[in-house]
């Protein structure tokens, strides 16, 4: 199946999400005088409390004030997101349903099969911001940094275990190519979410993890798990004394989750043109930007032909990272 699931993304990363805007941008009536003139639905693709939510929640507020009218949330989680991101999929493209989903929804559909297709069926608004991630691991393990890690994990490779959230999770793509570029190879124990993964690795049932940082920043503070890397171009501010994964031997080992606004394909232009402007004004509004940052979230606010550009650069960078390591549901 993994086969032809990457036939069929080599055919359509021609056909990028940047030309998906500017034809979907065109095709309907322009509409900008008049949106929004009642409530907009806000579709989370995830449970409430999570930082999808929250990033949802804080941005649709701002919106609701600049435009005038209630940008309500609603949590539809299940199926790997897939549920709600199928009901946007298939609601009128006039800008009054909106999906809010993180990174894992331009990777799911590499993993298995998806009612929709991400270049196609979807309009691409805006990048809210990105989130790093970081590597911890249990502080009763003899590993002060990244090199001493990955020398422990060479010897003891069936003593030692990676706790993925999820098969296909940026923390689970992380840990398949950090291994295959360092050299080495040890278990994966594969969980429902982030919490049970992070009580094993807190109670030392697991050897280590990486996830985003805000997932564990609580628990590095706390010195229940120690921090030895993070897989970003510069250092993390909130963690000024934790390097890079580049800084240790890897170069250009950049890799976060990001969340993002959508549409239905075929958004009026003007329409897409109205939510970007709100949302770049909220990514500088610092009663928006400090909430988001207090999740780790780090602000964009990009413009649809940017995140297109960028989504498509990620579909790329996940593709190759799933092919290498032949990852699949099951694995």
């Amino acid at each position: 199946m993994l086969a032809s699931l990457f036939s069929t993304m080599r055919a359509l990363l021609p056909a990028t999400l940047m030309s998906v805007v500017a034809l979907s941008c065109n095709a309907a009536p322009a509409s900008a005088e008049t949106f929004p003139s009642r409530s907009v639905r806000v579709v989370v693709a995830a449970p409430p409390g999570g930082l999808t939510d929250v990033v949802a929640r804080s941005v649709s507020q701002f919106l609701q004030e600049k435009l005038g009218q209630p940008f309500i949330v609603e949590n539809i989680a299940g199926a790997s997101s897939t549920i709600g991101a199928t009901q946007v999929a298939r609601s009128a493209p006039d800008g009054y349903t909106l999906l809010v989903n993180p990174s894992l929804f331009v990777i799911t559909p590499m993993l298995m099969n998806v009612p929709y297709d991400v270049v196609k069926d979807f309009t691409p608004i805006s990048n809210f911001g990105t989130v790093p991630i970081a590597i911890g691991v249990n502080p009763a393990l003899p590993a002060k940094n990244l090199k001493e890690f990955i020398a422990l994990a060479k010897a003891n490779p069936d003593k030692m275990t990676w706790g993925a959230e999820g098969v296909g999770s940026v923390g689970h793509l992380t840990m398949e190519r950090l291994q295959r570029e360092a050299g080495f190879k040890i278990l994966i124990v594969h969980y429902k979410g982030t919490s049970p993964a992070l009580i094993d690795l807190i109670a030392g049932r697991v050897s280590a993890m990486i996830t985003p940082v805000p997932n564990m920043i609580e628990q590095f503070r706390s010195g229940a798990v120690r921090p030895l890397a993070v897989a970003t171009k510069a250092r993390v501010s909130a963690l000024p004394d934790v390097p890079t994964i580049e800084e240790q031997g890897f170069p250009n080992f950049e890799i976060g989750s990001w969340y993002g606004l959508w549409g239905p394909a075929n958004m009026p232009k003007d329409v897409v043109s109205v939510l970007n402007q709100a949302i770049a004004e909220a990514m500088k509004t610092p009663r928006v930007t400090e909430r988001l940052a207090a999740q780790g979230l780090i602000p964009v606010g990009s413009s649809s032909a940017d995140f297109a550009a960028f989504a498509n650069a990620e579909i790329a960078k996940f593709g190759k990272m799933i092919k290498d390591a032949d990852i699949k549901i099951g694995n």
